[in-house]
């Protein structure tokens, strides 16, 4: 009784997918407008419970500690990614759909994320000390991940692409095959760093208190039943979307954009509340490896549901984004190549991302 009382938030977005799965057929007939205000109200759902995923993901990294935590928040997260993107694709959704939103979970975690936080951490403690190997691994690692899967395919010839597609895959698991047992293995002190205990406990606030009242039972009973209920609103919000964007010439980049923002929604209040608790690590840790799980996790999942269907995705970046992924990369391995963040650093990712705001507005 007492999960039911704190998860009670829970019942707006239950009523809301009891209320567009009766009513789905009213609402389209009501014309373009109403499908635009039923998706947006769908959002707010869908928002409302990645928040509570992202919350007792929190809970679950308290209990297990660095780099267990944000790992199991990056994967709530791209798995909540992933199930909306093949419900928007399965719904004849834009062949380019998946690049754009992998490009633009990338452009939101690194320049997005780590930016604000990076610049709002920076503003208030200075410069904040990390793990500096971290932000090595997850760069190189990003890099050659997002080149494969999205640079290369610009050069391999249609005929050929269920080949190449297989490869891609083939690749994409043993990268992060490797990593993930370096990451929890011989490797896993990369992404920690030891804090002094003033800075955890005083901190952290009673965010650390809650997480340890909460049993590690119910809180993967409820990521699993929001990311469940998630893909049952995502499933509406995209009838209604398409619905109501049809033949408005809207850009498929701010859909993209809207996949990523809801998926990443968790991580950006995580991440912010880590760095302004002068707790560096765990942001870098969120950004980082939300961009590299997006990446390495996202890619094979659609590329085996191209070659179940026989319709490939275009998964090949277009120059502007090719640019605009090389110059976040590069100051990224410049930035955090020294074990310390402070706000300068942060500002010039946060430029990037708005940067990359613009270029899509502008349909670029």
């Amino acid at each position: 009784m007492s999960i039911l009382k704190q998860e009670r938030v829970l019942l707006m977005p239950l009523l809301l997918a009891a209320i567009g799965f009766w009513s789905e057929h009213d609402i389209l007939a009501e014309g373009k407008l109403v499908s635009v205000i039923a998706a947006v109200v769908l959002i707010g759902g869908i928002l409302l419970v990645s928040l509570r995923v992202a919350h007792h993901a929190e809970v679950l990294a308290h209990k297990v500690g660095e780099p267990y935590g944000t790992m199991i928040l990056t994967l709530s997260a791209v798995a909540v990614e992933v199930l909306i993107l093949a419900i928007m694709m399965s719904n004849e959704g834009s062949p380019t759909l998946v690049r754009d939103t992998i490009y633009s979970a990338v452009m939101l975690d690194i320049n997005g994320i780590l930016g604000l936080a990076a610049l709002l951490g920076g503003l208030k403690h200075g410069e904040q000390p990390y793990n500096d190997d971290s932000g090595k691994t997850y760069g190189v690692m990003i890099l050659t991940a997002m080149g494969i899967s999205m640079i290369v395919p610009e050069f391999i010839p249609q005929a050929k692409w269920q080949f190449y597609s297989a490869f891609t895959i083939f690749a994409m698991i043993a990268l992060y095959a490797l990593f993930l047992r370096k990451q929890v293995g011989t490797h896993s002190y990369f992404f920690s760093y030891s804090y002094p205990r003033r800075d955890t406990a005083s901190k952290a606030g009673g965010h650390a208190d809650q997480a340890t009242e909460d049993s590690a039972g119910a809180s993967i009973a409820v990521i699993l039943f929001g990311v469940l209920l998630i893909g049952i609103l995502a499933e509406m919000m995209s009838i209604f979307l398409n619905t109501g964007l049809e033949g408005s010439g809207a850009p498929v980049a701010l859909t993209a954009i809207l996949v990523a923002g809801i998926s990443a929604g968790p991580e950006i209040l995580t991440a912010l509340r880590a760095a302004l608790a002068n707790r560096m690590q765990a942001t870098i840790n969120i950004a980082m490896g939300a961009s590299l799980s997006t990446v390495i996790l996202t890619v094979p999942v659609m590329e085996a549901i191209a070659l179940y269907t026989g319709q490939p995705f275009i998964m090949a970046m277009t120059p502007v984004q090719t640019v605009m992924v090389f110059i976040t990369l590069i100051v990224a391995a410049i930035n955090l190549n020294d074990g310390e963040t402070n706000a300068i650093e942060g500002m010039t990712h946060f430029i990037l991302f708005a940067t990359f705001i613009m270029l899509s507005f502008l349909g670029l």
